[in-house]
Parts: structure tokens; sequence; C-alpha cells
């Protein structure tokens, strides 16, 4: 999500040549050694090490390394064998090099986009139960917004600091289109990233099916993530930088989905059943050029699960595990920038 600040001074790097030496120092072992933090995703086999204040991101057999997600170099590509990292001398000299460079502002979360599901003329999911002698309708719509606020006033209490932002906050109908309008149009400051959360509720024709589950796009799905006036200079570098942002966006939904789903397991894991996290190319999720996820909250088809979702009690307990998810992938991408330490 650092990638839209890229320098323009890349555009030179395809005229460089480089002479790649031996790659026969571990990484893990010499970086720790050296004060280095090493975080690493096998998924898109990309990593960062981090020191003094300053972040280097990599990918196996690249010779093409970010410093602080804003300028790039030329180096020896890092090389995976047998799960080893390794690397060659000149790939740690210029490393620290720049590692002991006076550090820039650091990576934070600045803003928080909370979208509730469905609205006005759509009600979403729905289903009319009786309720102490009453016909009542549970609607999607209704459940999605009273969590989306909730989750908005948490969010504001805690981090005053960073914006949150609501896409709709009273019951009105929007367009998958201007849910994701609104999500790319989000302005942040420099080295600051944008999350998007989508709150549903699910629904199905078998009348047994309950549960929560978080999604995120699948991995597999190519788009254009990265603007391109924001590589100046050299066409060929664009599909270069913009597959490594969708390696990070993917990278860091997935880490976002665990979060919340370790979170609604520790709140309300007792009384509905944790269905995982889950790969799909949602419309909002895909559309969304920024890391996201959607929140299934339980099914309104499923009687005992539909009571639940109706019962302000259960929903504050289902809001505090999103939150404290969220606040949880905060905290380690703040220290980290997403990705997850090598072992």
């Amino acid at each position: 999500m650092k990638l839209k600040k890229i320098a323009s001074v890349i555009s030179l790097i395809f005229l460089c040549a480089t002479v790649f030496a031996a790659n026969d120092i571990d990484l893990l072992e010499t970086g720790k050694k050296s004060g280095m933090t090493i975080y690493w995703d096998s998924l898109s086999e990309s990593g960062m090490i981090e020191k003094n204040g300053h972040q280097l991101s990599f990918r196996n057999g690249e010779k093409v390394v970010l410093l602080d997600s804003m300028l790039m170099k030329i180096t020896d590509a890092p090389e995976l064998r047998n799960n080893q990292l390794y690397v060659s001398k000149k790939f740690l000299d210029d490393s620290e090099e720049f590692f002991n460079q006076k550090s820039e502002l650091p990576f934070k979360v600045g803003a928080i986009l909370i979208d509730a599901g469905h609205g006005g003329k759509d009600p979403g999911a729905l289903k009319t139960y009786k309720i102490n002698g009453k016909n009542v309708t549970i609607q999607e719509k209704d459940i999605t917004l009273k969590v989306a606020k909730m989750l908005a006033e948490r969010l504001k209490a805690a981090y005053p600091g960073k914006q949150i932002i609501l896409t709709r906050d009273k019951d009105v109908f929007l367009s998958l289109g201007e849910r994701t309008d609104i999500a790319n149009s989000v302005k942040a400051g420099e080295n600051e990233a944008v999350l998007f959360i989508s709150v549903h509720v699910n629904s199905s024709l078998n009348k047994t099916s309950s549960g929560y589950e978080v999604w995120y796009l699948s991995p597999g799905y190519r788009r254009n993530v990265l603007d391109k006036s924001a590589v100046d200079g050299d066409e060929n570098l664009f599909p270069i930088l913009n597959s490594m942002l969708e390696e990070e966006y993917t990278t860091e939904s997935i880490m976002i989905a665990k979060f919340i789903m370790d979170g609604l397991q520790a709140q309300i894991g007792k009384e509905s059943t944790a269905r995982g996290i889950k790969a799909e190319e949602w419309f909002v999720v895909k559309n969304s050029n920024m890391p996201s996820v959607l929140i299934e909250l339980g099914f309104v088809s499923n009687e005992k699960e539909a009571l639940l979702l109706n019962d302000e009690r259960y929903l504050k307990k289902a809001t505090l595990g999103i939150y404290n998810g969220i606040a949880a992938f905060i905290t380690h991408f703040e220290r980290s920038q997403g990705f997850t330490t090598i072992k």
C-alpha cells in the first residue's frame, strides 16, 4: 500500500547492468546479528527488512529492491533455497548503507473505511420470525449499519489521529460502484495506508447453515492498483511495480482477515461457529485499490443465529471482535509493514 509514493528517479533502472555475486550468506542468521528485523510472505515470495526506522522490500530472484517503498535500487538478487534466504555481500553492504541514513516518517494506517452492506431500497438478506408473539423481519441492511456505526465509534475513540469513514451512516442505498469510488477517493497523508472493511450478513437455502467468515480477494485475480502516473519515464516498470503492489495488498488483506477472525472467535466463538477466512472476487473487494476484507457476521436464514443478530448485546460483542482484529493489524502493520516474521 506504500508503492503509490514511488519517486520518478526509478526510470533509470533498466539502463543499469549488474554483475551478480554468489549468494552464500544466510540472510536470517546474518540479519539477526546485525540488528535487522526480517519479515517474509511465502505466498508471494516477497519480504521486508527493517532497521533504524527504514524498510527495504525485496522479492526472491529480483534484483530490484524498494527503499522505504519510495525509491528503487539495483543490487544482487536474494535467492530462496531449501526454504532459506541467501544473499550476497553486496546485498548486505547496500542494505546497511541505506539503513544508516536519517529515518523518514514511519508508515502508518491513516484511514479506515467501514462499508455497511446494502441499505435503502436494498435490504440484503432478510427473514421474518415470530419474536415475543410478533412477526419481526430481520434485515441485513439494519444489522450491518448498527455494527458499522458501533465499529466507527470505537475506532474514532481509540485512534483520534486517523480518518474513520463510513460509506453510509443511515438507511440509504449506495451502488457497489459508489462504495468503491468512496474507498478509492480517500486521501491519505504521506506514508499513510487506507484499509477497507465491508460488513455483511449471510443467507442460505440450507436453514442449518451458520457461522461467521471473513473474505479477501483471490490472489489469482489480476488488476491495476497502481496509478501509471506514479511511474514516470519508463513504461516497462509499471507491470513490475503493479504486481508488487498487488502482492502487498493480498498479504495485508489476508492478515487483516486473520486478525478479525481471531477477534470474532474470542468474542462470539462460544455462541456461533467460525467458518474461517476465504478467498473470493467480491465486487467491493476486487475494485478497492487497497487492502480490503468482507465480513459475513452470520446467517439470517438460521433462526437461532438470526435471533442473535437481532440482539444488541451480541452485535456489540461481534463489533468488539472486529475492532480488536483491526487494532491488532494496525499495531502489527505500523511495526512491521504487514509482513510475517521469518521463523
